[in-house]
């Protein structure tokens, strides 16, 4: 009787265990992952042949950028109704102006939970999808040594100025030539933990040694969390956002040359919920916008559509590309066709080209099974028989 009770209690404990491990395989997953950082820059696919005698091809190299200057501006907490809702046409009237009316492209950005800070910016940097096993580390973040944008521009020389959530700098130390880093602690402050960003913009916007800006405002995110997003005190936090985007904006159409147009990135890291938390995946807090803003794109004309619905970590390749910079070898993002409509198709194809062989080249180093089919659908095509007219 004994041993039958301790058989039927260990069997118990083995069930609940494996219960346990299935729970935790599911719960935080082996993320995607290529090649170590430093390996990350290899040699790019080459381009196809040209397609006639005397054409020849100079695009075996990762092609130009596209833009000479990129801003980017992160709104944390920034919900996609904020700016394309009712609160953004009364309190947003400039980047309103400029969605409706402006060279820009506009999108929402699904975000994948969790929906805090420092997953979200591994997202948006890397072009990957982090785990939950990041919430843990959220507050004291180590250093990125995954491939991402951020070490690309480094290594690529450009020069990266950061003024905002310290969460950057913690995630990409000795990246940045300055940089200004606020505590995300004081959910209190509404006012001075974003004045400790935009103090520095008056001075920068005037400089020229620097490539790529970005800045992260907390204000927001501290509003939603003590009052939520229904507050009186988020109408005006919105207009100061606003504000600071014209200001950005104007500074940038200034300073454009005949060469190479600016480009200024508007997005959120997440949203949030009803009730201004976030971390789950309320439509609210995985709903974000994406805005796009630069004299290379056609003005718009006509009326409003909805915004396209776009990944999060599709912004990754599309700065690549607009940086002239590789794609962040675990990034699982799509190129944003919009922002390169205006190249030639070509150009396009080459775009679309280099995506397609990242991802992939990241399919393939995830999939054992990848190159075994690759083979056995090639050998069928050689062995089946050559009918007229196909290809």
């Amino acid at each position: 009787m004994r041993l039958r009770s301790g058989v039927f209690a260990s069997s118990c404990l083995l069930v609940e265990a494996l219960g346990v491990a299935l729970f935790l395989r599911g719960f935080f997953p082996l993320p995607v992952r290529s090649l170590p950082r430093r390996e990350a820059r290899g040699d790019p696919p080459a381009e196809p042949a040209p397609p006639g005698p005397g054409m020849v091809s100079n695009w075996t190299e990762i092609p130009s950028p596209l833009f000479k200057k990129v801003v980017i501006v992160l709104i944390d907490a920034l919900r996609d109704d904020f700016v394309f809702g009712s609160k953004g046409k009364q309190f947003m009237p400039y980047t309103t102006q400029v969605v409706e009316k402006g060279t820009s492209y506009s999108f929402i950005a699904e975000v994948k939970p969790p929906t805090v800070t420092m997953p979200r910016i591994k997202a948006l940097m890397t072009g990957s999808v982090p785990g939950f096993i990041d919430v843990i580390v959220n507050l004291n973040s180590p250093a990125l040594l995954d491939d991402n944008l951020i070490w690309q521009a480094k290594t690529a020389g450009k020069r990266i100025i950061f003024y905002g959530d310290d969460t950057w700098v913690k995630l990409f130390p000795k990246h940045f030539v300055e940089y200004d880093g606020t505590t995300s602690f004081f959910v209190s402050d509404f006012t001075e933990v974003d004045d400790n960003v935009t103090r520095h913009l008056d001075r920068v916007l005037k400089r020229e040694d620097w490539d790529l800006l970005i800045l992260h405002y907390l204000g927001l995110d501290h509003i939603g969390h003590v009052t939520g997003p229904n507050s009186p005190l988020v109408g005006p936090k919105l207009r100061e956002m606003d504000n600071i985007l014209k200001k950005i904006h104007i500074s940038l159409l200034s300073k454009e040359e005949a060469s190479l147009p600016n480009l200024l990135v508007v997005c959120g890291d997440h949203g949030m919920s009803e009730t201004g938390s976030h971390g789950g995946s309320s439509e609210g807090e995985v709903h974000t916008p994406l805005l796009f803003i630069s004299s290379a794109f056609e003005k718009r004309s006509g009326p409003l559509a909805q915004p396209e619905l776009v990944q999060q970590t599709d912004l990754a390749s599309t700065l690549a590309v607009g940086l002239g910079l590789p794609i962040s070898r675990n990034s699982v993002g799509n190129l944003i066709l919009p922002v390169v409509g205006g190249k030639t198709m070509r150009e396009q194809l080459r775009f679309v080209h280099l995506n397609g062989f990242q991802l992939s080249k990241l399919l393939q180093e995830n999939t054992p099974a990848y190159e075994k089919g690759s083979a056995a659908a090639f050998a069928q095509h050689s062995k089946s028989p050559e009918q007229p007219g196909r290809i």
